[in-house]
């Protein structure tokens, strides 16, 4: 499925909400290869106001810099309530995979996601599980990963950062100067 034109139907419309400008230009681009017609916003508010276009499909962050995805989601809905909205996340959580499939979300996924887990999430129909991801993260980089986003969220602070993971300061100090795993 690697970046190869896809059957969309009628209306291959896709909003991308996601604060994370990186992410947000490369999925975009992956999903323009492979028809989609992108829209994207870095927040809550600009994600409300490209709902009111009615895609026909959405890929909505949960945690935006001005408030929750979910609210993205929800306006989805009340203007095209057959939009397809896959909801991301670095923050898996079972309450909020519920509160997400509860409003309406297709599906859920944790980030970072690859554009082929977003297109089988938002194109799947059946109520089947999915197959497993070809290439799934290694239990060191879902760890490293995770490390990485709390350090950036607390502007890089290694003290803030161990505090919050419960960890050593120098032994985050030593993981930080690590280069990632695959």
């Amino acid at each position: 499925m690697d970046s190869e034109k896809l059957d969309l139907g009628a209306d291959p419309s896709l909003l991308l909400v996601d604060d994370d400008d990186l992410f947000l230009k490369r999925l975009a681009k992956a999903m323009e290869k492979r028809g989609f017609e992108v829209v994207t916003a870095g927040s809550v508010a600009e994600g409300k106001t490209a709902a009111l276009r009615g895609p026909a499909f959405a890929v909505v962050d949960l945690r935006l810099g001005d408030g929750n995805g979910l609210d993205v989601v929800e306006a989805l809905h009340a203007r095209r309530p057959d939009c397809r909205v896959v909801v991301l996340t670095g923050y898996g959580a079972i309450a909020t995979a519920v509160a997400a499939v509860k409003i309406g979300a297709a599906d859920y996924l944790s980030k970072p996601a690859d554009a082929n887990d977003v297109v089988n999430a938002l194109l799947s129909r059946s109520d089947a599980l999915p197959p497993p991801p070809e290439n799934p993260m290694s239990a060191d980089r879902v760890r490293w990963e995770h490390i990485q986003r709390v350090y950036e969220q607390c502007d890089r602070n290694v003290s803030e950062t161990a505090r919050r993971l419960s960890m050593h300061r120098r032994t985050l100090q030593r993981i930080l100067a690590k280069r990632s795993p695959r």
